[in-house]
C-alpha cells in the first residue's frame, strides 16, 4: 500500500496509490494519515479497503509528507563506505546518529532554499524507515516488526553550517525546507527486502548519485535495534539511513547547488522527488 498526503500546504487530505497508480482520496475514510494510523491493525483495516472504490482524484495535486505527527527525524551519518572514503572520513565502528529539526520537514516537490550566504548547499538521497510501534532497546531480529514502511528522504545539507563552524552537524542539516520527504510511505510488505533498494539522484538531469542499500554499512534492522537503545523510537518517527557516494561535497572539484538548480531523485518502488532550488527569501 502507498499512503499520501496530499493537497495545499496546511490542508492536505490522506489518499493512496491505486493498482494502477492513480491517486484515491482516503478522507471519507480517516480524517488524516497520523502516527496512529502507523500501527499493524490501523495498517490492515486501511489494505481491506477497495481503491476502487475510492474517490478518484483528478489533475495532479500537490504532495505533502505522507504522514503527519512526525517526532523526530534520526539521521544515519556516513553510513556507506565508499560515501564515507569520499568525505575523507574513517569507517565508522558505530552508527553515527544525529537529528534533523523537524521545522525542516518538505513535501516532496516544493521549493528547496539555499540559505542566506550560503555557499554549499549540497544533496543526499536516502533510504528512510517509518517507525510504526514504540521500539524500546530492541533485538536486531525483532527490529523490522516495529516499521510501518519506508520512504525517501533527501537529507538536503550546508556543508559550511555542518562541517566548518563547530562540530555539530545538526546546524547544516535544519534549515528551513532542508527535510523533503515522500512522495509516498510504501508500506513494509511492499518491501520485502529494505536491503535490496537502489537510491539514484539527479541534477539538472545529471546522474550524481547511484547506489543500492545492499552496500550500507549498518543495515536497517541494525540501525533501529541501535537507535533504540540510545532512545525510544515511536510511532511517526523517520530513520533517514545515509547517503551513497556522490554528493556534491565529494566531486573534484566540489560543486554544490545553487538557485534555479533542479534535484530529482528517488528509490526504486518509493517513488521520486522533484525540487526546485530558490534564494532563501522566495521560499
Amino acid at each position: 500500500m502507498k499512503l499520501v498526503r496530499y493537497g495545499r500546504l496546511g490542508r492536505e487530505k490522506p489518499g493512496l496509490i491505486d493498482e494502477d497508480g492513480k491517486l484515491r482520496d482516503l478522507s471519507g475514510k480517516i480524517s488524516d494519515i497520523t502516527a496512529d494510523q502507523l500501527s499493524p491493525t490501523a495498517l490492515a483495516k486501511l489494505g481491506r479497503l477497495n481503491s476502487k472504490r475510492l474517490p478518484l482524484v483528478k489533475g495532479r495535486p500537490r504532495y505533502g509528507v505522507p504522514w503527519n505527527g512526525i517526532g523526530k527525524i534520526v539521521c544515519i551519518g556516513l553510513n556507506y563506505a565508499d560515501h564515507a572514503k569520499e568525505a575523507g572520513a574513517p569507517i565508522p565502528k558505530e552508527p553515527i546518529i544525529f537529528l534533523k529539526a523537524n521545522s525542516a520537514l518538505n513535501g516532496p516537490n516544493d521549493n528547496v532554499g539555499v540559505p542566506r550566504g550560503s555557499k554549499k548547499t549540497d544533496y543526499e538521497v536516502e533510504f528512510g524507515v517509518v517507525i510504526g510501534t514504540r521500539a524500546q532497546h530492541v533485538s536486531k531480529k525483532d527490529a523490522l516488526n516495529h516499521v510501518a514502511g519506508y520512504t525517501v528522504c533527501n537529507d538536503v545539507s550546508e556543508r559550511e553550517f555542518q562541517l566548518e563552524r563547530g562540530p555539530t552537524w545538526t546546524k547544516g542539516k535544519s534549515c528551513d525546507t532542508f527535510g523533503p520527504i515522500g512522495p509516498w510511505l510504501v508500506t513494509r510488505d511492499e518491501v520485502p527486502n529494505p536491503q535490496r533498494c537502489r537510491l539514484w539522484l539527479e541534477v539538472n538531469g545529471e546522474s550524481r548519485q547511484d547506489g543500492s542499500t545492499k552496500t550500507m554499512i549498518f543495515d536497517v534492522a541494525t540501525l533501529i535495534s541501535y537507535t533504540s537503545k540510545m532512545m525510544s523510537l515511536n510511532p511517526g518517527d523517520v530513520i533517514s539511513t545515509g547517503t551513497p557516494p556522490g554528493v556534491g561535497m565529494g566531486m573534484k572539484p566540489p560543486c554544490f547547488l545553487k538557485a534555479g538548480d533542479v534535484v530529482t531523485l528517488g528509490v526504486d518502488g518509493l517513488g521520486q522527488q522533484t525540487q526546485k532550488m530558490v534564494a532563501w527569501n522566495k521560499v
